[in-house]
């Protein structure tokens, strides 16, 4: 085995071409998801066509193919700026790992009788585990692979480092490119999904006879009928893939399919865990009767979701995550990741434990309704966390908040911190002002104050958002918050499809030019051509209203706070509201300045909200939660309700 160091680059192709095309060759590429892979071999197949060798392109990631078919193992090449696709194996499944034995097979079988002087493999990106080592191994004796290209990151080992110097091939190290990222899971299920699209959709609506028919796979059971619909198929004969198709509906006898028409052919159907979820994207489907694998989610649109009692709930608005740490009935604490970027707002600060340090380093803002324990008791576990040379932390709140922040950190000694005590920039709110104060723990006895200014409702005013304030009363002064995402670009999939140019990283160069304003901008696409931005906005680019979320808890029911409250979450795709008590228990409510669970409603359904998330209730109902949520529906019964109102029955 021959191994060659990080001396070639991912960002030139052309070299590694001259360097290895030499002669006949099965390559596969393989490395971590994100490395570049499918760039790679796109660039790696540009080359050999503009050196006319014959060569063959081989997709082995069913979950994330470059072309083809989705649930697939995909034969083809690149010509003139297109994917061609030769053929196709069938594995109806998206999760390589999984499923690696028929991925193997399907590989061999389409690799086998491969004639053309080169042959690229675009690995799957697992590379971890025991499936990994296995696919990697699996993968290199099932195509004859005679060369191994590795792709790792600048600084990080190269991966599956024992299974490359046992494997007995040539194993050629190169350094991914410094523009390679990740794609979201949100992308790669676009994109799946906009292939799977293009595939079925010339297919007729036919039927299939169920009737002495091999059922192959893990097929549902024939009574659960909506596992059984948008579930991915393949008409099998001789171990071989004859067509793809999906179910539209399951009836005794038969199956209602999109198919192409096979005539009456008889051959098996292949049937595993990928189709359509509700959205009609291309996912992994769970099984009937089993947990989900990340139970907790509570997804906008879902259909069903988790224990309404469990703490560490994420909830998901697209690409937007939040998570209600402490569940529905422990200390307020929301945790918004923003998407794209290594940063984290926090609403509220209750108890922070279940919060790794990792979070701590990432918040950047976090938004205080008011200065109750249960609200403000994990600033404890922020100030620890944040020891160290970290940028500043704002903390907003109300008025008397620089106190308290002050008062909690003058209960503890900081002789031997030096300047590695947190920073703290605290920015109180009332009605008609606004005031910043800074803090140094460890250097300054009293906070600075560094500006005063008229308050309109604003409290930040980022470039990808906006967090707006009311204050309103709980007895005292409290604060409920929209967080207001700026309208943001979306790629239009079937014209950039016509373009035939890959996906990449050049998307999202385009998409931060056009959020900057900078039209003249040049950006350089997958073809080696450069175009402005404003040209390929114009083409490709649609500009898509932002989500808002809204949160507000500890509020008292008055005409005042609902009109507040009402106007602060109008319109809102998202709306945290507290729903402390049933309406049996309204005295407590208005002795303790809390809203009753039909409130609740009332005022989303007032606002126009179109999803609530009820939560601070209290634990009084936590045998019987149903006494809350039942209420909620019946006064809101236009707002979809997460927890669904399945879960309430």
């Amino acid at each position: 085995m021959t191994t060659r160091q990080c001396t070639l680059s991912a960002d030139q192709p052309e070299v590694i071409a001259k360097r290895l095309f030499d002669c006949r060759r099965r390559v596969l590429v393989f490395g971590e998801t994100g490395t570049g892979k499918s760039t790679l071999v796109t660039g790696l197949s540009r080359c050999l066509e503009k050196r006319s060798m014959g060569h063959r392109i081989l997709i082995a990631d069913p979950g994330s193919p470059a072309f083809g078919i989705p649930g697939a193992v995909c034969l083809g090449w690149f010509e003139k700026g297109r994917f061609r696709l030769v053929a196709a194996e069938a594995i109806c499944s998206l999760n390589a790992g999984r499923f690696r034995l028929p991925l193997m097979q399907a590989v061999g079988r389409l690799a086998v009788a491969e004639n053309e002087a080169v042959l690229l493999i675009d690995g799957p990106g697992l590379t971890r585990g025991i499936a990994a080592a296995e696919l990697l191994t699996g993968l290199i004796t099932a195509a004859a692979v005679d060369t191994l290209l590795l792709l790792s990151r600048k600084e990080k080992p190269a991966p599956l480092a024992a299974e490359c110097r046992a494997a007995g091939i040539e194993v050629v190290t190169v350094l991914s490119s410094c523009a390679a990222r990740s794609p979201s899971s949100r992308q790669r299920r676009r994109f799946r999904t906009a292939l799977w699209d293009a595939h079925v959709s010339t297919f007729a609506v036919q039927r299939i006879s169920l009737g002495g028919r091999l059922l192959l796979g893990t097929p549902p059971a024939m009574d659960h009928h909506q596992q059984w619909q948008g579930r991915q198929i393949a008409l099998v004969e001789n171990q071989r893939t004859i067509a793809m198709g999906e179910v539209v509906a399951v009836k005794t006898d038969h199956l209602v399919v999109k198919l192409l028409d096979m005539g009456t052919r008889s051959g098996a159907l292949l049937v595993r865990d990928a189709g359509r979820n509700s959205d009609g994207e291309l996912v992994t489907i769970t099984p009937a009767g089993r947990p989900a694998p990340r139970p907790g989610i509570w997804s906008v649109g879902a259909v069903a979701g988790p224990s309404i009692i469990s703490p560490g709930i994420p909830i998901h608005l697209g690409p937007l995550s939040a998570t209600l740490v402490n569940g529905i009935f422990g200390d307020p604490l929301l945790h918004l990741r923003l998407p794209h970027q290594k940063r984290s707002l926090l609403f509220d600060l209750g108890e922070g434990n279940r919060l790794p340090a990792r979070i701590a380093h990432q918040v950047s803002d976090v938004f205080i309704s008011h200065a109750h324990i249960d609200h403000i008791s994990g600033f404890y576990w922020l100030l620890r966390a944040r020891i160290g040379d970290l940028p500043v932390c704002k903390l907003y709140g109300t008025a008397s908040l620089s106190r308290h922040i002050q008062g909690m950190i003058q209960g503890i000694v900081w002789d031997r911190i030096g300047d590695r005590g947190p920073r703290f920039e605290v920015v109180e709110v009332d009605e008609d002002r606004i005031v910043r104060r800074h803090l140094h723990v460890g250097n300054d006895d009293k906070p600075s104050c560094q500006q005063k200014a008229a308050f309109q409702g604003i409290l930040v005013d980022d470039p990808a958002f906006t967090i707006r304030a009311a204050v309103l009363d709980h007895g005292i002064p409290v604060l409920a918050l929209a967080y207001e995402e700026k309208p943001r670009c979306q790629v239009i999939e079937a014209r950039l499809r016509q373009t035939g140019w890959a996906q990449g990283p050049w998307l999202g160069e385009l998409k931060r030019q056009v959020a900057a304003g900078a039209h003249d901008a040049m950006i350089e696409l997958p073809d080696g051509s450069s175009q402005p931005v404003s040209r390929l906005a114009a083409d490709l680019i649609r500009m898509a209203p932002g989500r808002k979320l809204v949160y507000a808890t500890d509020v008292a029911d008055s005409p005042a706070n609902r009109h507040k409250l009402v106007d602060l979450a109008r319109g809102a795709d998202l709306f945290l509201c507290e729903a402390t008590y049933a309406q049996a228990h309204q005295h407590l409510a208005t002795v303790n300045g809390h809203l009753t669970a039909r409130a609740c409603g009332e005022i989303a359904t007032a606002a126009g909200v179109r999803c609530l998330v009820p939560f601070h209730l209290s634990r009084r109902y936590e045998r019987h939660p149903e006494q809350v949520f039942t209420e909620v529906i019946k006064s809101c019964p236009g707002v979809r309700l997460i927890p669904p109102r399945s879960m309430t029955s």
